[in-house]
């Protein structure tokens, strides 16, 4: 299946944004070593992308409440198919099914960002000021705009370069070496730790789940996906490390958002391979890492007031009738 309705796709945002910020007075030409107006149009590429995909990111959030809810339920079946996982996953996924929810819908919003990812990805690797006129006005591109967008830099390392470019091609680029890994290898570390950042905000607040196979899809999320990138992020442009920290950085927003305004119901809050069979807990409310507020304290119960004694000589608040005494005879 071709591509290339992908490529398109992406060229006309990406050159829309750039025309936009050149109309506004960005200027194109290199400013402290940085061409802002092409560095904005990848930044705005990822807006425009998330506010698209903003409906399918508050399903994400539905379906997770879902998951939550069914919780208690997922437990008692893991509780009454022990030791037969066959099933077990048949009843989870009919009680899926029944409730309407879905685990896989945590993943999607990734999911459908992949082919943004990949045709940026492909749009930046052909900024190759050698090709030909031919190759030059693929996707919509013009001249004067492809001979920009190869001269395109970000503190004077092209959007181009990425860490492990060869020496021909960062010849062809006219890029140091150095300054080209350094700046690509400091993007490396701020997308791992913006991955690993929105992973982590998520779990704090909506808690680890009772079912391993989602457990092990955020195991995946937090720690997989975050060291993967520092083997792969040698090969991506410094373009698409821009898209994926902008990406991370739009995501921690988002979610810090969603999650204040329509914060999670109480569930169970447990790390990985801690028992769960403590009392419910509170899902985190507070702070950009889940770091959880105070929690207020209850007001104590005013004490009894303390009544004092009468003082000496005082008569009886309620004196009772004496009787008179008896007269001995």
């Amino acid at each position: 299946m071709s591509l290339d309705w992908i490529y398109y796709a992406i060229s006309w945002i990406l050159l829309a944004w750039h025309g936009a910020w050149d109309a506004i007075g960005v200027p194109d030409a290199a400013v402290i070593g940085t061409n802002w107006a092409w560095i904005l149009a990848i930044v705005f590429l990822v807006v425009t992308v998330r506010v698209i995909l903003f409906p399918v990111f508050v399903k994400q959030i539905k379906s997770q409440r879902a998951m939550q809810a069914l919780q208690p339920q997922v437990k008692a079946l893991q509780e009454k198919h022990k030791g037969d996982r066959e099933t077990l996953q048949k009843e989870m996924m009919e009680l899926y099914r029944k409730e309407k929810a879905n685990p896989l819908m945590g993943c999607l919003p990734m999911f459908l960002q992949i082919p943004v990812f990949l045709g940026l990805f492909h749009v930046l690797r052909r900024l190759n000021p050698d090709k030909s006129e031919a190759g030059k006005t693929l996707y919509g591109w013009t001249l004067g705009q492809f001979e920009s967008a190869s001269a395109a830099k970000l503190f004077t390392a092209p959007i181009a370069g990425k860490f492990g470019s060869t020496a021909e091609e960062l010849s062809r680029l006219g890029a140091n070496g150095t300054t080209v890994k350094i700046i690509a290898g400091i993007l490396v570390l701020v997308m791992m730790g913006t991955t690993y950042l929105t992973s982590r905000q998520m779990i704090l607040k909506t808690g680890w789940a009772e079912d391993p196979q989602q457990r092990m899809i955020q195991k995946l999320m937090l720690y997989g996906i975050p060291l993967s990138l520092l083997i792969s992020g040698a090969i991506f442009p410094i373009g698409v490390i821009i898209y994926w920290v902008t990406n991370n950085l739009f995501t921690l927003a988002q979610q810090q958002w969603v999650l204040r305004k329509f914060p999670p119901p109480p569930t169970a809050i447990s790390k990985p391979g801690t028992s769960t069979r403590n009392p419910v807990q509170p899902a985190k409310t507070g702070g950009l890492l889940g770091r959880a507020k105070a929690a207020p304290q209850a007001p104590a119960k005013p004490a009894a007031p303390k009544v004092a004694g009468p003082k000496p000589g005082a008569k009886p608040a309620n004196p009772k009738k004496s009787r008179p005494a008896k007269r001995q005879g």
